[in-house]
């Protein structure tokens, strides 16, 4: 039975009171007057006084969670959702009109085989923040993948995958979905006139969280989708890559425990058909190193 509600917007937070209040004070005043549109915003535990300003906020729906669970606390959000669709923010992003929400949802309207709507990220000023994600395009062009801090979903679609990879905690849980989407016959396309503000940066995040997170969840993800050869190349890369990132951030030891994190964990093997990984190949590109060594990663 329909809920009425056609987009629910999703953001989780994490002791940063500061980007939480930008962001809900923004939301609240581009959904103002509608009902199609609900904002659900999930608490992972925060000490800083934003479970206390969440909890005072009568126009959106909190989760205030015991404690950190890492991306695992969208997907609380997630179950909560009504909305035949979902935009996924972060606590320091937000989408720049009301038109993005509007496009949103006429977009996915029209077009029952897309699966994830890529939107364009960019600062406050408007300068685009430019991913390997996304493709190089200034009109909507399909994409290989979507960055988290702003994509819409449907949200039957992503029940269907079972939400984010709770065992990831911290990054590569794009990529993961992104394979799911396109195993189950969906689209993702990048709407450059989706427009999401993104005030914040990764390199705000500490170092050992940069080596870890990435080197063991990059790890997981050749096992699990790429076959044999393939996956031996990949892997190799990846060790390699992963070894000069933490050395540039003097992290040597965050790497080895990833290392062993990644392969002591048994992995169910899913190998992509040749079409996706077609589709997929800023994937490869980025965990290649010799794109590395020729600078075309």
């Amino acid at each position: 039975m329909s809920t009425g509600k056609r987009l629910s917007i999703v953001f989780l937070n994490y002791n940063r009171l500061h980007e939480t209040k930008q962001t809900v004070e923004h939301l609240l005043a581009l959904c103002q007057g509608r009902d199609d549109v609900e904002i659900i915003a999930v608490d992972n535990g925060s000490t800083d006084g934003t479970a206390e300003y969440l909890h005072a906020q009568d126009c959106i729906r909190t989760l205030l969670l015991s404690a950190n669970r890492g991306i695992a606390g969208y997907n609380e959000g997630f179950r909560l959702a009504r909305g035949d669709y979902l935009l996924v923010l972060d606590d320091d992003s937000c989408p720049r009109d009301a038109a993005t929400l509007d496009r949103i949802i006429q977009t996915m309207d029209d077009n029952p085989d897309l699966g994830v709507l890529a939107c364009h990220i960019e600062t406050p000023a408007g300068a685009p923040q430019n991913s390997w994600h996304l493709p190089d395009s200034t009109t909507p062009a399909p994409s290989p993948f979507f960055i988290g801090c702003g994509f819409a979903i449907r949200r039957q679609l992503f029940e269907a995958i079972g939400w984010y990879p709770t065992s990831f905690f911290l990054y590569q849980n794009e990529i993961e979905v992104s394979f799911q989407v396109r195993q189950r016959g969906y689209r993702i396309e990048y709407r450059p006139d989706c427009r999401v503000i993104h005030r914040g940066t990764p390199c705000q995040r500490p170092g050992w969280r940069r080596v870890y997170f990435p080197t063991r969840n990059t790890l997981w993800l050749i096992m699990r989708y790429y076959p044999g050869p393939q996956a031996g190349y990949l892997l190799v890369s990846r060790l390699l890559i992963g070894l000069g990132r933490a050395l540039q951030f003097g992290e040597l030891g965050a790497y080895f425990k990833a290392v062993r994190d990644a392969f002591a964990q048994p992995v169910i093997r899913s190998s992509l058909p040749p079409d996706v990984r077609r589709q997929s190949r800023a994937f490869w590109r980025q965990n290649s190193i010799l794109h590395h060594l020729l600078g075309k990663a």
